[in-house]
């Protein structure tokens, strides 16, 4: 089991607990430190002191005060009421993402919710019982209200959760996995559930681990096409790009020259050109830059996972509660919005050279199309346009969504951040890029083998062996999708990856 402890979460522990279900436990320390909190809480209830959201109403409704008999049902209906999501469910990986982020945000002792509504939550996540949680509705301040809402409605028995691969009511899905909810909620705790950025993050830190990997197998794609189209390796000298001084450029420069030793197809300055096109000559500066945000952005987001959301903040060695705003998803907001844009770019520059593998004006001597027999056949020329399409669909959604904002709750909620808007949004554009370089890797292991591959490097080779163990090369035309969309499993499962990391250590 992997110990929480609500400040030692990072972007790698993250996946393995979201996407491998590694279980989880919360540390003896911290349980002490959620007594301690709930103590003040029920302090503050006994002693009827006005502090917002334990006693009295929620947002412009924050002068209502509320009868101490009644501060239970308060909880209870926050959720009832703030459960206004639409759309479709998100991915069960998202939703464990929220789970694990709101257990390690409460269990860091400023909330004031009992141990036993936590546990339930652990519970939850280590029998993978996943809240029904849509993707529409949050504004992402004061934080993801509505998704929090519904991932917690499960914990007193309301709203649906998928167990199994099924979905169901709550109820049943907790007597099928042997664990119980809680009966009510006391007073902060449904604040406490739901008042935090746990959804725009989830979705941000899965946006950032996939993105860092396509990092990667952007510059495999690249090295492909740099072999099929007999590029110019000189580009790609250290020491050019050591004068700028940008890490990211100078990695991914690094990285194409490991991938590319050996290679026979390669070609220097003068040999058969002076130089190459920018998508082939400029794509470290280009790709460089895309992993700079992303190193950037894995930072912010590593301290997100790490943090107090809720309002308001507890401080029980103090004995002081202060209504404050770390709901606002601002910083995530941004990030995301920075991530779509750099993502974008690789998309935009992949499709580039996709176009000069399959143009006989810019192939250097490849067959029309990528074909034997042009004109009966149509070869890859469909597969640019669908690049084309996606790349101009990312353009769309690259738009930021943090430079709007919408007051809600009578105006007392006057700015909000848009922040889980911006995080699906780059995560489309994620999904978009990775059908980009898939098709990118397609079409360049079909010019590849036109070209002569047994001149390949032999990382590149193993990578293209790798790819016709599922896609045959192509001698007339065939149904192209079935094999756009085994490229793009095998980008998204690893498979690829992998293939290159096995060339790598061979090497």
């Amino acid at each position: 089991m992997i110990q929480l402890n609500g400040r030692g979460l990072t972007l790698d522990i993250f996946i393995k607990i979201v996407r491998y279900k590694e279980k989880i436990v919360i540390s003896q320390d911290r349980k002490e430190a959620v007594k301690k909190a709930n103590d003040m809480v029920n302090r503050i209830v006994n002693n009827n002191q006005p502090v917002y959201g334990i006693n009295t109403g929620f947002g412009k409704l924050s002068q209502v005060a509320i009868d101490p008999k009644e501060t239970s049902k308060l909880q209870e209906h926050l959720l009832i009421s703030h459960a206004c999501g639409v759309g479709k469910p998100f991915s069960e990986e998202i939703v464990r993402g929220m789970m694990l982020l709101r257990i390690n945000a409460l269990i860091r002792g400023h909330s004031g919710i009992r141990l036993e509504v936590i546990q339930t939550l652990v519970y939850m996540l280590n029998n993978d019982v996943i809240p029904v949680v849509f993707e529409q509705g949050s504004l992402g301040a004061s934080g993801d209200l509505a998704p929090l809402s519904h991932m917690s409605l499960p914990i007193i028995g309301l709203g649906e959760c998928f167990y199994k691969g099924k979905r169901m009511p709550s109820k049943q899905a907790f007597k099928a996995a042997g664990i119980s909810w809680m009966e009510h909620l006391n007073a902060k705790e449904g604040l406490a559930l739901i008042n935090g950025t746990q959804a725009m993050t989830s979705i941000a830190a899965l946006n950032v681990y996939d993105a860092l990997l396509l990092s990667e197998i952007s510059d495999l794609s690249l090295s492909l096409s740099l072999e099929a189209l007999r590029g110019i390796i000189d580009a790609y000298d250290d020491d050019a790009h050591a004068t700028r001084g940008h890490y990211g450029q100078r990695e991914s420069a690094t990285r194409v020259r490991q991938l590319l030793d050996g290679s026979k197809l390669i070609t220097k300055q003068g040999e058969l050109r002076i130089q190459d096109a920018y998508s082939l000559r400029c794509a470290p500066q280009v790709h460089g830059a895309t992993l700079d945000a992303l190193i950037h952005i894995k930072h912010i987001i590593e301290i997100e996972m790490n943090a107090v959301t809720d309002n308001p903040i507890l401080f029980p060695d103090d004995d002081k509660a202060i209504s404050a705003g770390n709901f606002h998803g601002q910083p995530i907001a941004l990030s995301m919005d920075y991530l779509a844009i750099a993502i974008a770019e690789l998309a935009n520059i992949s499709e580039r050279r996709i176009e000069r593998l399959v143009n006989p004006q810019l192939s250097e001597g490849l067959p029309p199309f990528l074909v034997q027999k042009p004109g009966i056949n149509s070869g890859f020329m469909i597969v640019q346009y669908s690049a084309a399409s996606l790349v101009s669909e990312n353009k769309a959604f690259a738009h930021p969504a943090s430079v709007d904002s919408i007051p809600s709750s009578g105006n007392q909620e006057d700015h909000v951040s848009m922040g889980t808007i911006g995080a699906r949004k780059a995560r489309m554009i994620l999904q978009n890029t990775q059908k980009v370089i898939a098709m990118e890797i397609f079409t360049a292991c079909q010019a590849l083998d036109l070209r002569g591959k047994s001149d390949m490097s032999p990382i590149t080779k193993k990578v293209h062996d790798t790819v016709r163990q599922y896609i045959p090369f192509l001698s007339q035309d065939e149904l192209m999708y079935l094999y756009i969309h085994k490229m793009e499993e095998l980008v998204q499962n690893g498979t690829l990856y992998n293939a290159m990391k096995k060339g790598e250590i061979n090497e």
